[in-house]
């Protein structure tokens, strides 16, 4: 090409461009990109090789910051058959597998050129050739392989020239898989007119990051297909909750973040790190939350505290949480007041003024028996000398511990001088003995009676007379004066009596009759007076031919019937003794199936073996026989699914040491919980704990040693049956149904023969497991019953579940298994109509009125009619006719087996003979139909309107009958179709 062509035909110097398009060149690129070329940022030469000599020319140029920039550009179209080639630096390529190559360029188009004759082009390749190592000038066109054909998205033409607006073109390409340590990339032009502006090779990474306090190193994406799991690693001063690890995408994109790091006590997440609490603050676990301000009364003069300490005259009781406020001993109770009753007294106290900062305040009464002694032990002068009560002196409620601040001290002596101390205690009193304080007072008793004679003995026996003695009483209250002897004959019911008095503690009465009973009562006299009647004291006077109790041979045959009674006993004792030893050995036998609980309870074969958790004293011990305590480190809870009574309902998992992880049910007793809400939680462990049945939920174990208190229990996927039915409503066979209400029987079964009460038997609390069995959970309401099998456990008030429970239970709060069978009757329904609500939307006072004036759910549609005579059975008034749960099981399985028996519909079979409607009611007259509803009150409703039969009314919507004051209990198409289908002995449609 002549000189005048190439001045036409050249692009413009890059100064001209780069001045159109400032912002082609980003300085900052993405953080996921890695260059391994950049033409731009080379200011010198760029030594690459073009071939031939003539083809491709490196020329300089300056930015719009006027930085000296490298580019290249061909433009022979005035010749046939071009082949230029131009070829970069060897370029290593790291750790990549794939790179990405960016071309920046402009490109004339071939009609604003002259005289070219067809020999233009308006593209140019792009190749590349992996080696291992710099071959330096050596190239050869044949080892390079086609990355793609460039085209300009853009062109300019000779009149962008004058204007100076010309089109800069960007296209990226991929190139890989590289396998071999470096490449050269080339651009061939076959005949166009270019400048290549710009050339940047860069590969993409996942660049480090930090999620979840979990640091991700760089990380450079493998192939094109897959993502790279990387592991990352919990930040200084954290550890692992859950093994922190995301995904590397081809793009350089970061994904799927999983698991985490929590900051160790003293430390809070900042800035996505573990930074220290400052001072005035405090951490005391492990979490991600940030560091609380020390509470009241507390302080931490240094970073990185886990707790904070306690001001002076302060304290913290062990089972305080750190977030608690520190506290102190309460003041001493005020405005003691006593109340002199002879030898008793009560004391009655207010509140103390301070009470230290604590609730759980209790009172503790002392009592002290004080006198004066003089040095030679007498009381005339000297000090005052307190001693500690008699340990029969009785404290009515208790001595410590209470909770109230009235106490009543009783048994007290007469006539003798007491002080009682009273101290307010809380949690932290016994850690600060010296600010302990107490209130005082002190009392004198005044003269009381003596108490009653307890102890009498029979000394001699004969024909007319016997010879007793007695023990003083336990408390004379005084000088006894005398003793009062008052006796009569047993058969004349102190109509006539002898009234005799003694000083001493025995007396011989005379003047009886032979072979006659007598009662006999001693009371005591001081200057008091006579104390109270001891209990009646009964003995009989010998016969007449019986020997006299002094004669010689009496007390011979009375030592030998001793002698004899002596023997008989001790071969009874070596007898049980025996027994116990072959038991003990008997018991070690594996099909032994005797059990012992430490409360005294004991199971055995063919007994109830129910213990009722709520005899214990200490609930506590309950729940460690009956519950395996947990280790808190091997649950994992992974989300919440609801909440219960006590707190919230989670999922999660249970690992074991050598036992395989389980999906696992956790109910969590949430925070703030008093003693009393503690125990009714656990309860239920403490009875789940004695279940061991296929259709019981089984218990997995307890956590009480630690926080959160949690019962742990199998995991049942599809949740409560009602909630199952209703999302599948209609999907499941009447076999798949029978089996499902044949497992809940099973279950019931179980509990009856144990001598269990559910009391709470409804659909809401039957669980189900992904392989649709059914299992009784929800024992909050579980009682136990007496050995009488019709025995019934009587409430203290409380709710009860109106729809499910059974009349007598309604009325009396009389719970027995007939009531769960009728409450059973109940979840059959609610299984055979797919989890709808019983008695639909009536009032519960409208429930009970119904039922008890006879009123019976209808069959729900499609019911098969042996199902729902079942139904009517478990409904029975009388509950003993109600089918005992081993009935139900055995004609669920007689169902089973024969599954033609449900193909018969209640709809189209015999009903109850005391229901209402007597004709169809395609035949039977509106008025006839309502006279026939005798319970219910429709007639003078449906009054002038012109509803001539059922079939009219079944075509007639709700709305038009609300119009007229009439409301329809229950779904509307049942309705409609019970209606029609009512024949002479079917159910009265609810209105």
């Amino acid at each position: 090409m002549d000189c005048n062509a190439r001045s036409l035909l050249f692009i413009l110097p890059l100064l001209l461009l780069l001045s159109r398009f400032p912002s082609a060149f980003p300085i900052i690129y993405p953080p996921n990109e890695v260059n391994l070329l950049d033409s731009k940022a080379s200011q010198g030469e760029l030594g690459w090789i073009s071939y031939p000599s003539h083809g491709w020319e490196e020329i300089s140029g300056v930015d719009e910051h006027y930085t000296p920039i490298r580019t290249f550009q061909v433009c022979n179209v005035m010749e046939y058959s071009q082949n230029n080639w131009l070829r970069t630096n060897w370029i290593a390529r790291q750790s990549a597998q794939k790179v990405y190559v960016e071309l920046k360029f402009t490109l004339r188009d071939c009609n604003s050129i002259p005289l070219v004759l067809g020999t233009c082009k308006e593209t140019f390749n792009l190749l590349y050739q992996e080696t291992d190592e710099n071959q330096g000038g050596h190239f050869r066109e044949h080892l390079f392989s086609k990355i793609d054909t460039i085209a300009a998205d853009e062109s300019f033409t000779q009149t962008d020239l004058g204007d100076r607006i010309l089109k800069l073109n960007t296209e990226v390409r991929e190139v890989g898989p590289l396998t071999k340590k470096g490449f050269y990339l080339a651009f061939q032009d076959v005949g166009a007119c270019v400048a290549l502006v710009s050339v940047r090779v860069y590969f993409k990474k996942c660049p480090n990051t930090v999620r979840n306090l979990a640091s991700f190193p760089d990380t450079v994406p493998m192939d094109s297909q897959s993502l790279v799991e990387v592991k990352g690693s919990c930040v200084n001063h954290s550890k692992e909750e859950e093994p922190p690890r995301m995904y590397c995408s081809t793009e350089g994109e970061w994904l799927v973040p999983i698991g985490k790091c929590l900051c160790n006590p003293g430390y809070e997440e900042r800035s996505n790190t573990c930074q220290m609490c400052r001072a005035g603050f405090y951490k005391s676990a492990v979490g991600n939350a940030e560091c609380p301000k020390c509470p009241p009364h507390s302080f931490s003069h240094h970073e990185g505290s886990l707790h904070c300490g306690c001001e002076k005259n302060y304290f913290r009781a062990e089972d305080d949480p750190p977030s608690m406020a520190c506290t102190r001993p309460p003041s001493p109770p005020r405005n003691v007041i006593s109340s002199i009753n002879e030898t008793s007294v009560i004391l009655d106290w207010s509140w103390p003024e301070d009470a230290g900062g604590r609730k759980d305040i209790t009172f503790t009464v002392v009592c002290k028996r004080c006198r004066v002694v003089g040095a030679d032990g007498s009381s005339n002068g000297g000090a005052l000398r307190c001693e500690p009560c008699r340990n029969n002196v009785r404290f009515l409620p208790r001595a410590a511990g209470l909770q109230n601040t009235t106490v009543m001290v009783c048994d007290l002596l007469a006539h003798t001088n007491y002080t009682f101390e009273i101290e307010a205690q809380n949690g932290v009193s016994v850690m600060a003995p010296k600010m302990r304080q107490y209130a005082a007072v002190t009392i004198t008793t005044n003269q009381a009676a003596p108490s009653p004679v307890t102890v009498i003995r029979k000394e001699r026996t004969s024909r007319n007379s016997v010879s007793l003695s007695w023990q003083e009483p336990e408390r004379p209250n005084g000088i006894i004066l005398d003793y009062e002897i008052k006796y009569y004959e047993k058969e004349e019911q102190e109509t006539s009596y002898t009234i005799l008095r003694a000083r001493g503690c025995n007396v011989t009465l005379n003047g009886l009759k032979s072979n006659t009973a007598y009662l006999l009562q001693i009371r005591a006299r001081t200057a008091a007076g006579y104390g109270a009647s001891s209990p009646s004291f009964q003995f009989e006077t010998s016969p007449d031919s019986a020997f006299s109790i002094s004669s010689e041979n009496s007390q011979v045959v009375l030592i030998a019937i001793s002698s004899a009674v002596a023997i008989i006993l001790l071969t009874v004792l070596l007898y049980v003794l025996i027994g116990r030893i072959c038991c003990r050995s008997k018991s070690k036998h594996p099909d032994e199936k005797r059990l012992h609980f430490g409360n005294g309870h004991l199971r055995l074969p063919g007994i109830r073996t129910y213990v009722d958790p709520h005899t214990y004293e200490d609930p506590s011990q309950a729940v460690h026989e009956f519950a395996k305590e947990l280790d808190a480190s091997c649950i994992a809870i992974d989300k919440v699914v609801g909440a219960g009574e006590f707190g919230e309902v989670c999922s999660g998992r249970l690992r074991l040491p050598s036992k395989k992880e389980i999906c696992v049910a956790i109910k969590t007793l949430k925070g703030g919980y008093t003693d009393k809400q503690r125990r009714d939680f656990l309860a239920e462990a403490s009875i789940m704990g004695q279940f061991d049945h296929p259709n019981i939920i089984r218990l997995e174990g307890v956590v009480t040693r630690s926080k959160p208190v949690m019962i742990v229990t199998e995991y049942m996927e599809n949740g409560s049956l009602d909630s199952f039915l209703r999302k599948n409503d209609a999907q499941f066979t009447g076999i798949q149904l029978v089996g499902m209400l044949r497992g809940i029987a099973s279950g019931m079964k179980y509990l009856s023969d144990m001598g269990y009460v559910h009391r709470d038997l409804a659909a809401r609390n039957i669980l189900v497991n992904s392989n649709l069995v059914c299992k009784v959970s929800d024992f909050g309401l579980s009682r136990v019953l007496e050995d009488d099998p019709e025995a019934a456990y009587t409430t203290r008030g409380g709710k009860i579940p109106i729809r499910w429970t059974a009349p007598e239970a309604i009325a009396y709060r009389k719970f027995t298994s007939a009531s769960d069978a009728w409450s059973y009757g109940i979840v059959l329904w609610e299984v055979m109509s797919y989890g709808e609500r019983p008695y639909w939307e009536m009032s519960n006072q409208d429930v009970i009125k119904a039922v008890d004036e006879g009123y019976r759910l209808p069959p729900p549609m499609d019911c098969p009619a042996t199902l729902y005579q079942l139904m009517l059975d478990c409904w029975q008034k009388e509950r003993n006719n109600r089918p005992k749960f081993e009935q139900i099981v055995s004609i669920l399985d007689k169902l089973i087996r024969n599954p033609g028996s449900l193909k018969i519909t209640a709809n189209t079979t015999s009903r109850p003979a005391n229901l209402l409607l007597e004709r169809s009611s395609s035949e039977v007259p509106m008025g006839d139909w309502m006279d026939g509803m005798r319970t219910l009150p429709c007639k003078e409703a449906f009054s002038g309107v012109s509803y001539s039969s059922c079939d009219t009314l079944a075509k007639t919507s709700t709305e038009d009958l609300k119009k007229v004051g009439v409301t329809i209990v229950g779904p509307p198409k049942k309705i409609v179709s019970s209606l029609k289908s009512v024949d002479t002995k079917n159910d009265p449609v609810p209105v």
